[in-house]
């Protein structure tokens, strides 16, 4: 498939994505609207981190970012989803779409790491994905008493050891924390996009039928890479 022209019709490939096929609440599925999707994408692909480059999409879900960078000209582009339903679902996906060039993994970040001491098996990871150019991930939110607080910080992890370039998902009012964490990685954050993120009704607990939440998306440079 030829590389996308535009962030429109961009958009309209995101859009025939599926979405997860059966959302599981413990990973606060929640599939990133293709207009949002679309936007992150593009404006990566304008500060040249996307094309021709090795993409890293961790939380891929049904395969957004890795389907959508390969759609920019990535080199190469690897989803990392706990959710094996999900990885089934990209890889078809990718399969009908003709693309080349790609991988799903079904792994749980938290097998390589040592919770007693929170730290990473740095030699597993850089076997499975060096050399990446730029991560994208979008983690739990931790918006959900169901969900598992503080997993971004595993995300966040991974992605400084591993990234030059990273783009990272979370709630708009942890920007501060944001700030500070990404900070004692030695990362510099260079943009900063903010979203309201629509909620559906998907889980028997949601009470409204749509909820917006605020997001911001995070492109971080990694002093310890570059």
């Amino acid at each position: 498939m030829s590389k996308l022209k535009s962030k429109k019709s961009l958009e309209v490939k995101i859009e025939s994505i599926p979405k997860h096929p059966n959302p599981k609440v413990e990973l606060e599925q929640y599939s990133t609207p293709a207009t949002i999707a679309a936007d992150i994408l593009w404006n990566a692909y304008i500060l040249g981190d996307i094309d021709k480059k090795n993409i890293l999409d961790l939380g891929s879900g049904t395969g957004i970012f890795t389907i959508g960078s390969l759609l920019l000209g990535a080199k190469y582009s690897i989803g990392v989803e706990i959710d094996k339903e999900s990885i089934d679902l990209a890889i078809k996906t990718a399969k009908s779409m003709e693309l080349a060039n790609y991988n799903f993994l079904n792994e749980d970040l938290y097998s390589f790491t040592d919770l007693s001491n929170e730290n990473l098996n740095k030699d597993i990871f850089k076997e499975i994905f060096n050399p990446v150019d730029t991560v994208i991930q979008n983690p739990p939110f931790g918006s959900q008493f169901k969900g598992k607080r503080s997993s971004d910080r595993i995300f966040i992890q991974v992605a400084m050891l591993l990234s030059p370039v990273v783009y990272s998902f979370h709630m708009a009012k942890t920007e501060n924390f944001l700030d500070s964490y990404f900070k004692s990685y030695n990362g510099k954050i260079t943009h900063k996009f903010y979203y309201d993120f629509p909620i559906p009704k998907i889980y028997d607990f949601h009470k409204m039928q749509s909820k917006n939440i605020q997001i911001i998306v995070l492109r971080v440079e990694n002093r310890n890479l570059i």
